[in-house]
């Protein structure tokens, strides 16, 4: 990790600054990016953030929603002249270009500096700057921590602690997860002490399911979910079909894999979706068995070590055969797998 001197000379008068996250943002990738964005623009930063894809609309509270720009095919043009220009590019909770679609190649070729701000495993190298931390619970952890650093946290109001609030909280899966430290409470004590109504977040995200998404939600639990207690796994298969009957929108299968998980005896869970233009793969693991390690050898995927996510070519059913082939493999693994 690069010395926060160098992000404070980079930063040290008013710039160009474009700040982007990865394909579906979710509420670490969100808040992370819109917390960032208002503590830059209090410094006098010119800041757009740009998604490359759509993303839930139980994340259209935040502070700064209606300044995002989604990337489209239609304004292509505008992104790429908004990179160009970017004198600061921050990646967010990514860290690998691919993550980001038609936008990697653009931001691989700007001369804008790059700065990476991420809590991933394996990154590609293509930042300039690097503040990556892969022990942080949450990218929106390592925002807060930058803030902090700069010497700034009186800069950050309600608004931008409800979107780092946001990211912390779902990232460690409402503080129950092993990457729930010391610090991440310092951090939630200090957004209370400056007024974040952690329940109103928690509500906003979670108690803002419409009829379909429970009746899906329920669906898939009493006819999709198949249980190997051979192999202490768990997976949920969905058709393209099936999203379409549920009237399915993004965001509507976030967290169903961790209802796999959850699963008395079950160490390793899989989402494997069939979303037509390729087969998406949400992993799950408690323990010793690395969620990330099956990703990364068999899907073309990664993330964190109980966490991750992957993708297949192939059909929903050759990507399920292919998933129940391999879990003979990990057998032993599998059935020895520590929990702490």
């Amino acid at each position: 990790m690069h010395n926060i001197d160098a992000l404070k000379e980079l930063l040290n008068e008013p710039k160009e600054v474009m700040i982007t996250t990865h394909h579906k943002p979710d509420a670490d990738a969100l808040g992370s990016s819109l917390g960032l964005a208002g503590y830059l623009k209090k410094k006098g930063h010119r800041v757009t953030v740009i998604t490359p894809s759509d993303y839930p609309d139980f994340l259209n509270w935040m502070q700064g929603n209606d300044d995002v720009l989604v990337y489209s095919a239609k304004n292509d043009a505008l992104v790429r002249r908004i990179i160009k220009e970017a004198q600061v590019i921050f990646c967010l909770d990514f860290n690998n270009l691919s993550r980001i679609n038609e936008m990697g190649g653009y931001i691989r070729e700007a001369e804008g500096t790059k700065v990476l701000v991420d809590h991933h495993l394996q990154p590609e190298n293509f930042a300039d700057l690097d503040y990556a931390n892969t022990n942080a619970a949450a990218t929106a952890e390592i925002v807060y921590d930058l803030i902090k650093a700069m010497g700034d946290a009186d800069l950050i109001d309600t608004g931008i602690g409800e979107a780092l609030y946001a990211g912390i909280m779902t990232d460690t899966g409402s503080f129950r997860h092993p990457s729930t430290s010391q610090n991440v409470h310092l951090i939630i004590a200090d957004l209370l002490k400056i007024g974040v109504k952690t329940s109103d977040v928690h509500r906003l995200i979670y108690d803002s399911s419409s009829e379909l998404r429970l009746r899906f939600l329920g669906y898939a639990l009493k006819d999709k979910l198949v249980v190997l207690r051979e192999y202490n796994t768990a997976y949920i298969a969905i058709t393209a079909e099936e999203l379409k009957a549920y009237d399915s929108k993004t965001g509507d299968t976030e967290g169903l894999v961790n209802y796999a998980l959850s699963i008395e005896g079950i160490v390793f869970a899989a989402l494997i979706i069939d979303r037509s233009q390729a087969v998406k793969m949400s992993f799950r693991s408690v323990g010793d068995f690395s969620a990330n390690e099956f990703a990364r050898d068999h899907f073309n995927g990664g993330g964190h070590k109980n966490a991750a996510g992957g993708m297949s070519m192939d059909t929903l059913d050759a990507t399920v055969a292919k998933f129940e082939s391999l879990l003979p493999l990990y057998k032993e693994q599998l059935q020895q797998a520590t929990v702490r």
